[in-house]
This record gives structure tokens, C-alpha cells and sequence, in this order.
């Protein structure tokens, strides 16, 4: 019996092996194609989980011979747009990993070859399906604080990596601030208006490249979102989720992204001749992570192509949180102030 999704992956390196494990447990897909440009990765990743399908070199062969109607792109950035634009323009949904594409160009032209052939595309945005910063979103629409007028993350960690992000331009920001970014947006329910960074490499950094960076964003609700990180940061780490802080009309909210967040909030009633108000705690328990985040994505995805509408990180949505990266550089290498109309103009 044929399955609804007839999935091709395309990239076969270590990633891939969570986007296979996800597509053997769904009772409606199967994998019918691996792509490497390797022939011995996509032979060694069928070994492994006992694929019989077909490898190849190209995804656009794959897709023609083997019936594939959904793309899974665990290919490098760099591949992003290529694999995309061939998948869709050949018949292909296509579900891929973070970033969108390596540029904003090739970000638009993904967009507009999804419009063309009403195919969709959406991206692995996984950290925004944590259940704690889910909660902390929870907390702002049921007006805990009051309207927000101030966003801050701090991201300071020391992962010695190897290989190609130590020699990246900006591997703070190119290969992880999306992250942050994207749950920033999540957290307020807005979108970037404009944006001042300063990237930096700080004393006894391993990097070549800017490893720090200092970001300050002008958001569509009228806040703004302070992000501080480092990825050359030895000692005293905040959690891989950042450590966040938001102030609201009538308290704050405070999550050192390990734990629950929770708030303090302004007693109503303030007393006569009171220089500083009461506060009182508001907990907020998360519910459990029933799934990865990773999984909990993927799901959306699915959920979303079952039901003919766009994802939550359709490619369109996504476009946003890769203007937020992209403006961040352009403006560190310039030195003024990114307004995100001008960049996706």
C-alpha cells in the first residue's frame, strides 16, 4: 500500500539520522530516495536504519525515479536554495533544516518558487517548541505582565566545535542566533522593525571570526529585544535557550531557560507616600516535553500539510528571524542602524 508522504532525504550526514528515525516512525510516510554527493554516506545512512531504497547524487533524479512527493533537506546552507527550488519546481513539499538559505536573495527566491508552484516549504525552527518558552508565551497573552515593552537575552557558552565554525565570519550569529531571534519573535508575537549590532571577537577567543555580539532590535509591537551573546564565553554558561528577561507594563516576567518562568507582578492599590510597589510571584509550571523539539516541529509540519495551511515556520514566516541575522551583520559591518523594509526590499 502506497503511503501519503514519499519522502527523499536529501543530505545524509549525522543530522539526517533524527529526520530518518521521525520518517520510520509515521505509519503514513516511507523513504523511498537518499541524496548525498557522497554515494558512501547515503549507502552507509540505509545501512544503518535498514533502508532498502534507492541512493543517489542528485535530487532532482531522485525525485523523477523514485516517486518522491516530500523533500527532507538536512543538505549544508549553501545547498539550501538549490534543494529547494528543484524539489518544489519538480512537485515536492520540502521540509528543511534552519537556515532558510544562506542569503536573503535566496531566501525571497525560495518564497517565490513556493508561490509559483503552491508547494510548501517549511523550516526546522526546533526551540520554539519548548514547552517552558511556550509557557512564557502563555504568560503574555493571558496579560500577566501587561503589554511588553522590553525584551532581553543573554547567550554566553563555550563549545569548542572544531571544523568549519571556527572559521566562520560570524558564527555566533550565522549559525546560532537565529535561534534566540526566532523565539524572541515567538515570545512577543512581533516582527523585527530595525536593528544596531556591534560584533566583536573577545581575549582568548578560538574563533577567526566574530564570536560576541551585542544586538539591539526595534520591534512591530513597539518594544525592543536586547540580545547579548558569546560563543567563546568560559565560564558561569547560561543554558543553550538563553537566560530572558521580560519587562511589561505591570511586572516581569523571568526564565533562566532551564526551569519554569515565572513573574513578578505590581500589587494593585499602590499605597500612599509608596517610593517602590509591592510585588507579588506569579509560578507558571510548563507542562512536560512530551516530545524533542526537534519532533514536536516536525509534527507541525506534517499537522499543517494535512490541513492544507501554512506552517508556523513556513518559509514566509521564516523570512523574519533570517532578516533579524542578516540585518544584525549588515549592520555590524557597516556601523549604523538596519531598518529589515530596506533589507527585504
Amino acid at each position: 500500500m502506497t503511503k501519503a508522504y514519499r519522502i527523499a532525504i536529501a543530505g545524509c550526514g549525522g543530522m539526517a539520522n533524527t529526520w530518518v528515525k521521525y520518517a520510520l516512525s509515521r505509519e503514513d510516510a516511507e523513504i523511498v530516495a537518499l541524496v548525498d554527493l557522497y554515494p558512501e554516506h547515503a549507502q552507509a545512512m540505509a545501512a544503518r536504519h535498514g533502508l532498502s531504497c534507492a541512493t543517489y547524487t542528485s535530487v532532482e533524479q531522485a525525485i523523477q525515479e523514485s516517486g518522491a512527493n516530500l523533500v527532507f533537506d538536512v543538505t549544508i546552507p549553501a545547498s539550501h536554495h538549490a534543494v529547494a527550488t528543484a524539489a518544489m519546481s519538480l512537485g515536492c513539499d520540502v521540509m528543511a533544516e534552519k537556515p532558510l538559505a544562506e542569503t536573503i536573495a535566496d531566501c525571497r527566491d525560495i518564497i517565490r518558487v513556493s508561490d509559483m508552484t503552491g508547494r510548501a516549504h517549511s523550516v526546522m525552527q526546533n526551540r520554539r517548541f519548548d514547552a517552558r518558552i511556550r509557557a512564557l508565551r502563555g504568560m503574555i497573552e493571558n496579560g500577566t505582565i501587561g503589554r511588553p515593552g522590553y525584551v532581553g537575552a543573554d547567550f554566553f557558552l563555550a563549545p569548542h566545535f572544531g571544523g568549519f565554525r571556527e572559521t566562520m565570519d560570524s558564527p555566533l550569529l550565522l549559525d546560532m542566533a537565529i535561534h534566540t531571534f526566532d523565539q524572541a519573535r515567538l515570545i512577543l508575537g512581533a516582527d523585527p522593525v530595525s536593528v544596531y549590532c556591534q560584533e566583536f571577537n573577545p581575549a582568548g577567543s578560538w574563533y577567526g571570526g566574530q564570536a560576541a555580539a551585542v544586538c539591539i532590535f526595534e520591534m512591530t509591537d513597539g518594544s525592543v529585544f536586547c540580545y547579548r551573546g558569546s560563543w567563546c564565553a568560559e565560564g558561569a554558561p547560561t543554558s543553550w535557550e538563553a537566560q530572558w528577561r521580560v519587562n511589561g507594563e505591570k511586572g516581569t516576567i523571568v526564565w533562566d531557560g532551564v526551569g519554569s518562568p515565572y513573574a513578578e507582578v505590581v500589587v494593585p492599590d499602590r499605597k500612599e507616600g509608596q517610593f517602590m510597589r509591592e510585588l507579588t510571584r506569579v509560578e507558571v509550571e510548563a507542562p512536560p516535553q512530551e516530545k524533542p523539539f526537534h519532533e514536536s516541529c516536525l509534527d507541525e509540519m506534517f499537522g499543517a500539510l494535512k490541513a492544507g495551511r501554512r506552517s508556523e515556520t513556513d518559509c514566509r514566516d521564516n523570512l523574519y528571524s533570517m532578516a533579524m541575522v542578516h540585518g544584525a551583520i549588515e549592520s555590524s559591518r557597516t556601523g549604523r542602524k538596519i531598518f529589515i523594509s530596506d533589507l527585504l526590499a
